[in-house]
C-alpha cells in the first residue's frame, strides 16, 4: 500500500489513462480527487473508486482549476501527489492549422497544465511528488502533429525546469511519455475522419517494436513508480511507455 493516507488529485482522471491511474491510486491505499469535463464519466469514474471525490472542471480554465485546488485544500488540506493528465490531440498538416485549433491544444496541453502546477504548489510541501503527462510526440517528427507535439515539447522543457526550481522544496517532479496508448483520446481527433483513424492506429502498430498498442494500466503503473517512494531518488525524469517505439526506431 504505497499511497496509504495520501491525498491524491488527478486532473483529467474520469477516462482513460487518468481513470486508470487513479484506480490504481486508490486500490494502493489513497484518497483520490479527480477532474474531467464530463459530467457523465466524473460520475461514473466516482462510483468505480471507493471514497473518492469528482469535480468538473476544464483545466484551460485557470479559476476553474484555482477553485478545484481550494476544495481539496477545504476537504483535506492537502495534496500529496499530483497527476497532471488533463489533454487533447490535434492532427493537422501545417498549411491546414487553423488559429483556433493552435489555441485549444496549446491552452489545455501547455498552459493549462502550467498554470494546474503553479494553483496545486500551494496547498503542497516537502515530500510531494508530481507527474505529469507528456508524450513521445514532442521527440519524434510525425507529420501533421505540428501544433500537439509543440505544446507536448514546451511542456517537456517547462516542467524539467521546474523541476530543478521544486527540488529544493523537497518536491519531486517527473513526466511519463505515453506512445500509442489505446485510449478515447485516439478517436477525439479534430479533423480527421473515423478511416483516417482506424489508418493511423494501423500505422502505430506497425512501428512499435512490440507490435501492439499501449494500454492505460501500463501507464498507471509508470505513473504510480514515480508518483511513490520507490522513485525517491528520481525527479526531472522522463520515461517513456512506448513498447519501444521511440528509443528503437
Amino acid at each position: 500500500m504505497r499511497f496509504e493516507n495520501k491525498i491524491v488529485l488527478v486532473l483529467g482522471g474520469n477516462s482513460g489513462m487518468g481513470l486508470a491511474t487513479a484506480k490504481a491510486f486508490a486500490a494502493e491505499g489513497a484518497k483520490v480527487h479527480l477532474t474531467g469535463r464530463d459530467q457523465a464519466t466524473i460520475d461514473a469514474a466516482v462510483a468505480s473508486i471507493p471514497g473518492s471525490k469528482g469535480y468538473r472542471s476544464d483545466i484551460s480554465d485557470i479559476d476553474s482549476t484555482e477553485e478545484i485546488v481550494a476544495k481539496v485544500e477545504a476537504e483535506d488540506g492537502r495534496v500529496d501527489v499530483l497527476y497532471i493528465n488533463a489533454g487533447v490531440g490535434g492532427f493537422a498538416p501545417l498549411r491546414g492549422i487553423t488559429e483556433e485549433a493552435w489555441d485549444h491544444v496549446h491552452s489545455i496541453n501547455l498552459k493549462g497544465c502550467v498554470f494546474a502546477l503553479q494553483k496545486a504548489l500551494r496547498i503542497m510541501g516537502k515530500g510531494g511528488s508530481i507527474v505529469v503527462t507528456g508524450s513521445i510526440g514532442a521527440h519524434g517528427a510525425l507529420e501533421g502533429n505540428g501544433a500537439y507535439a509543440a505544446a507536448k515539447g514546451g511542456l517537456y522543457m517547462a516542467m524539467k525546469v521546474f523541476a530543478k526550481e521544486l527540488v529544493k522544496e523537497g518536491i519531486r517532479l517527473n513526466m511519463v511519455s505515453p506512445g500509442p496508448i489505446d485510449t478515447p483520446l485516439l478517436y477525439r481527433n479534430p479533423g480527421m475522419t473515423e478511416e483516417q483513424v482506424a489508418g493511423l492506429k494501423e500505422m502505430m502498430i506497425a512501428n512499435i517494436p512490440m507490435h501492439r498498442m499501449g494500454e492505460s494500466d501500463e501507464v498507471a503503473k509508470a505513473v504510480l513508480f514515480l508518483a511513490s517512494d520507490d522513485a525517491s531518488f528520481i525527479t526531472a525524469a522522463n520515461l517513456f511507455v512506448d513498447g519501444g517505439l521511440l528509443e528503437l526506431r
